[in-house]
């Protein structure tokens, strides 16, 4: 008897474990790849994969299970190609260089990415930190917090004094004059080592820093900071690592060298010419435009004390004017992946993107495709990520209204999955 008991609760067990399809009954799909969405139609899951798509409610088998969005949009999984999950903007923020520990920054890393997940981002791009963004990366795909598919840069590489320098405003004493290890390099050579340092602690991509910022403690946001020969080496030390580059780039110059050296993407584009639009579109490099961040710095700026003295004047010329160069780049025709710099304003309003970039001209659907299949491709994960077909992995949001006529509905997100696991519904 108590063999056959033992039977049976293997069986059991075992019938638990076999891989279950799901259903997602979708009444308006937005595929990422198609120009029109579809309705009434059903998401086939099995395990971590999109199994089919199938016109109409599919009728689930006995031992499957059914999501019932009909009365919802279904995209794929959104993708922000630009964020920094470690730090949230906050009037204490440059102080907190002095007062946070690396422990600190990861445990409230921990929520910021959680939020950012059931914000609809199943997938970011981690553009700098300290270096907790690895070890970030590693406990979510270990599944021991919640949070989306991280592809990090670790430490963004910067020049002596440029956007990124970590010891940029320090008093002299404190100042010192860190190198390729600390993610600052001066000359080819200190380009590749530094390259070569981020393999070594674990990065996925390079991200440098080629002209001035808004928030570092220093004069220009948009001078150049790399010569063209540097940023050669980083690309060309990058591809033998496996690694694409993205570019922190406001001025024209520096984002030209960029270009020129090869680098995947450029990020913010600020002062962006008609020679760069020329070129972006002649190499095929990606711009990702980061309107939230504009908006947010520039409202942030107008607020007495909230940014130090060098920062303030930086963030209300910088920020108005990303908007306009957007809209510029979109008319001609320029790749663009949906980016936010995310840590620059508040986390899990990513979203807003969305309507700013609508608001400047872009197709709803376009802004769509910039978050799902185009952002993928930039990542170079086109094969798996950015669209809702078969053999993709199931990554899956829902919002509540139509997003082709509303950007606010972005922001109404009720369902996510993620690598086939329901986090939100």
């Amino acid at each position: 008897m108590r063999k056959v008991s033992l039977l049976i609760v293997i069986m059991l067990v075992s019938a638990q474990l076999i891989a279950q399809k799901t259903y997602i009954w979708c009444g308006t799909l937005i595929d990422g790849v198609s120009d029109e969405p579809k309705k009434n139609m059903t998401i086939v899951v099995e395990k971590n994969k999109i199994s089919g798509i199938e016109t109409g409610f599919s009728k689930a088998g006995a031992n499957d299970r059914t999501i019932d969005l009909k009365s919802r949009t279904v995209t794929p999984g959104w993708i922000d190609m630009h964020v920094h999950l470690e730090e949230e903007t906050n009037p204490n923020r440059y102080l907190q260089e002095f007062t946070m520990n690396p422990a600190d920054y990861a445990f409230q890393s921990v929520k910021f990415s959680e939020i950012t997940l059931m914000a609809g981002f199943t997938t970011v791009r981690d553009l700098g930190g300290t270096g907790v963004n690895i070890s970030l990366r590693n406990a979510i795909n270990k599944g021991l917090i919640k949070g989306p598919r991280i592809y990090t840069a670790g430490k963004a590489i910067a020049t002596t004094g440029g956007h990124a320098d970590p010891t940029n405003g320090y008093r002299a004493d404190l100042m010192g004059d860190p190198g390729p290890d600390a993610a600052v390099a001066n000359g080819p050579d200190e380009c590749r080592k530094a390259v070569r340092q981020r393999y070594k602690e674990g990065s996925d991509l390079i991200k440098i820093t080629a002209t001035g910022g808004v928030l570092s403690v220093a004069k220009s946001a948009s001078n150049p900071q790399f010569t063209e020969e540097e940023i050669k080496a980083i690309v060309e030390t990058a591809k033998d690592y496996g690694f694409r580059v993205a570019v922190h780039a406001h001025g024209a110059e520096g984002m030209k060298r960029a270009i020129r050296a090869g680098v995947n993407s450029i990020e913010h584009g600020t002062y962006m010419d008609d020679e760069a639009i020329a070129l972006f579109k002649q190499y095929g490099t990606w711009y990702v435009p980061t309107l939230t961040a504009g908006s947010s710095v520039a409202d942030s700026a107008k607020k007495p004390g909230y940014y130090p003295d060098l920062v303030t004047p930086k963030a209300l010329e910088i920020g108005p004017k990303i908007k306009a160069t957007f809209a510029k780049a979109y008319k001609a025709g320029v790749k663009i992946a949906f980016g936010t710099d995310a840590g620059v304003y508040k986390h899990g309003m990513n979203w807003l993107e969305f309507g700013y970039m609508i608001e400047a001209g872009m197709k709803p659907m376009d802004a769509i495709k910039s978050a799902t299949i185009n952002a993928a491709d930039l990542l170079g994960e086109k094969d798996k990520l950015g669209s809702i077909e078969a053999n993709k992995v199931a990554d899956i949001v829902a919002v509540d209204g139509d997003p082709l006529t509303d950007s606010k509905v972005f922001g109404k997100v009720v369902f996510v999955m993620k690598d086939g696991v329901v986090y939100k519904q």
